[in-house]
């Protein structure tokens, strides 16, 4: 079970600035507590009203997807909805926010959410990659939704290491350089001057770096509301 905290909703205006038409994209997946169709009515609601506050009109619709992770249903459910579109919030893990960056090219996709707990493994037949660390402080919204915590062997913040060469990571040839990824995004949003801003340092007092972490076991077994 994957328990998710929502970002504050002055931190999504922040990424959201000149947008004007926002897509918010819910997750019936196994988002705890859920954030399906009320929640992203709810989201596009607040953002609307936020923006108004401030002078600003934007235009938002939502929908739901069954499990942002899988990029087909992703792309069946969101790629009709894209007309006009110029950006996404994910209300999905951060999984879900790097299957979206993905499948949706034509937008920036941002995270409505900060991953906090992964759960409990588990094993399947063949082979997972491990897109998100749960590390409590989704920076997605600054490297175009892919995380260069989780795919970057050395969870660089401010671009590649010397290392990598020909788009490929120092640590591991088969990996991409994360930070490759990251540009080639950028670069075919029209965002390049993204990578000239200095990341700040990372609070990782939300990470697993304070030893094993816990949540309330009621998160974890939160039963989903009714969608009216």
């Amino acid at each position: 079970m994957i328990v998710t905290e929502e970002k504050p909703l002055e931190e999504i205006m922040s990424f959201l600035g000149g947008h004007k038409k926002i897509l918010i994209a819910g997750c019936d997946g196994c988002d705890q507590p859920p954030r399906g169709l009320r929640e992203a009515k709810s989201l596009a609601l607040l953002i609307e009203m936020a923006s108004k506050l401030k002078g600003e009109k934007v235009e938002t619709t939502y929908t739901t997807v069954i499990k942002q992770c899988d990029d087909k249903i992703a792309h069946s459910t969101l790629s009709p909805l894209m007309e006009g579109v110029d950006a996404v919030v994910s209300l999905s893990c951060g999984i879900g926010v790097q299957v979206l960056s993905d499948v949706l090219e034509d937008a920036p996709v941002f995270p409505g959410q900060n991953t906090m707990f992964m759960g409990s493994e588990e094993r399947e037949m063949g082979t997972v990659s491990e897109r998100c660390a749960a590390c409590g402080d989704c920076i997605l919204d600054l490297t175009a939704g892919i995380c260069p915590i989780a795919r970057c062997s050395k969870s660089l913040l401010n671009g590649p290491c010397g290392g990598s060469q020909d788009g490929k990571c120092e640590v591991d040839k088969e990996l991409d350089c994360a930070w490759q990824l990251i540009y080639d995004r950028l670069k075919a949003l029209g965002r390049l001057d993204q990578m000239e801003e200095i990341m700040p340092a990372k609070d990782w007092s939300t990470s697993t770096h304070g030893g094993t972490r816990r949540t309330p076991k009621e998160m974890m077994f939160m039963d989903r509301p009714r969608r009216d």
